[in-house]
């Protein structure tokens, strides 16, 4: 019999399909036509409109959540976050519009908070779930898609150290927690930048309120992303490091072939 098992959704493609690409689609396509007219400026062909943009980025982790369900019989995390993270952005988007063209006061503020939120209830949501039968480590990080944990748990098993390995994979989370706050703090200052001198009476301001989350969302991947996965290089080497001294397996055996 064989024990082939099949191949796993990886974590980053999850996020990329699930919450990084609704994200990239609510910022750039919830242009509303109408008002770029009004504007005297250019329609493009993907100017579809806030309330449009956010069906078509809502539609990305639905489809993919039902798609892995109907695969797996199993909720998709990364599926419930993008749909989180859609509709607050797309909720909060639509709640700031104005039809004659202003937002709402405090806009600037309320985007920041929105940006800092989701990172940090993930943080909270990390470190809460350790001591859960489902880590969330587990789910981002030390999985069975990356590691050997079947080889891993067994040489635990063998030396008698499974307080020990529940030490280093508390060490693993706390780290990896500490950077989804360490994004938290950063979108928020990110946000906060970029908004500043915003005035929200503006004739135009839904227009420059569009083009700042354009510009939050593409300088958080360099601001924030290198930051974040610097920390998770570094959760990842530590992780590594203890488990291969409370093993006495290589860093070959203890991560599966790739």
């Amino acid at each position: 019999m064989s024990n082939h098992k099949p191949p796993q959704e990886h974590p980053l493609a999850n996020i990329l399909i699930n919450v990084i690409i609704p994200v990239l689609i609510l910022s750039y396509l919830s242009k509303d036509p109408a008002l770029q007219e009004k504007l005297g400026k250019m329609v493009k062909p993907w100017h579809i409109g806030p309330l449009k943009a956010m069906i078509l980025a809502l539609a990305l982790p639905l489809g993919y959540g039902a798609w892995h369900y109907l695969k797996t019989r199993k909720g998709n995390f990364f599926s419930a976050l993008g749909l989180i993270s859609v509709a607050l952005s797309g909720g909060l988007t639509l709640y700031l519009w104005n039809a004659n063209g202003t937002v709402k006061p405090h806009a600037g503020l309320l985007f920041g908070i929105k940006e800092a939120l989701i990172p940090l209830v993930l943080g909270i949501a990390i470190l809460t779930s350790h001591r859960t039968p489902t880590p969330l480590i587990r789910v981002f990080l030390y999985n069975d898609s990356i590691f050997d944990i079947p080889k891993i748990e067994n040489r635990v098993a063998e030396n008698s150290s499974h307080a020990e390995y529940e030490r280093i994979l508390l060490g693993a989370t706390q780290l990896f927690a500490a950077s989804f706050f360490l994004s938290s703090l950063m979108n928020l200052g990110l946000a906060q930048w970029f908004f500043r001198g915003f005035d929200a009476a503006a004739f135009d301001a839904l227009e420059n309120f569009n083009t700042i989350i354009a510009r939050v969302t593409g300088w958080g991947f360099a601001v924030i992303g290198v930051p974040t996965l610097i920390f998770l290089f570094f959760t990842l080497r530590r992780l590594l490091k203890g488990l291969g001294k409370l093993t006495g397996l290589t860093d070959d055996e203890l991560m599966l072939p790739r």
